[in-house]
């Protein structure tokens, strides 16, 4: 039973039915409309959380380490890969250059003009890519275009002395680190 105070009266009388029914339907209608809303909200915090774990998910799939590396230098099937290994721990002082940090660049390269390239464009002086992977992706295609020829570690040396290196002892570094850090075991 309801009850309704009458002030003419000074009291608590009974409701009327209609009244039941308008103050039982108004309950029903917001416990609904606020279950409603809970819902969706949490539904919306749902989708949220996933486009959330997508984001991480992809941050960590992109982020880059030694072996993610080693393993997409295999992949890409790229020649001399401890070489190559030993080039980009030169040019990014083993990956903490803000070239590499800023531009995703393992290899200190510039914007490739006559050759397909992956870069997005030329940022503080070298190129840039979305990712670190673009950035190797674009010197399997290097390799593609001027290394075909080359069989042998020696042949590959030669030629990074006479067109790639701007140090004289540049290739004497490569091999240093290549031993120093034991690339070759890595492949």
């Amino acid at each position: 039973m309801f009850y309704k105070y009458d002030s003419d009266k000074l009291q608590f009388v009974k409701t009327k039915l209609a009244h039941k029914i308008a103050l039982g339907t108004v309950i029903v209608v917001s416990l609904i409309a606020f279950s409603a809303g809970r819902l969706l909200r949490i539904k919306a915090l749902d989708e949220q959380e996933k486009e959330l774990l997508v984001l991480n998910l992809a941050a960590e799939k992109n982020k880059f380490t030694q072996e993610k590396f080693a393993a997409e230098l295999e992949r890409l099937n790229v020649k001399f890969p401890h070489i190559v290994m030993a080039q980009s721990i030169i040019e990014t002082g083993h990956w903490t250059s803000n070239v590499f940090k800023e531009n995703h660049n393992l290899f200190g390269m510039k914007q490739a003009t006559v050759r397909i390239n992956t870069a997005k464009g030329t940022q503080n002086g070298h190129a840039y890519y979305d990712d670190w992977y673009q950035s190797v992706y674009d010197y399997a295609f290097y390799q593609c275009r001027y290394l075909g020829g080359i069989s042998t570690e020696e042949d590959y040396y030669a030629y990074l002395r006479q067109n790639y290196a701007e140090a004289s002892n540049y290739v004497q570094v490569l091999k240093n680190v290549v031993e120093k850090e034991k690339l070759k075991d890595l492949f």
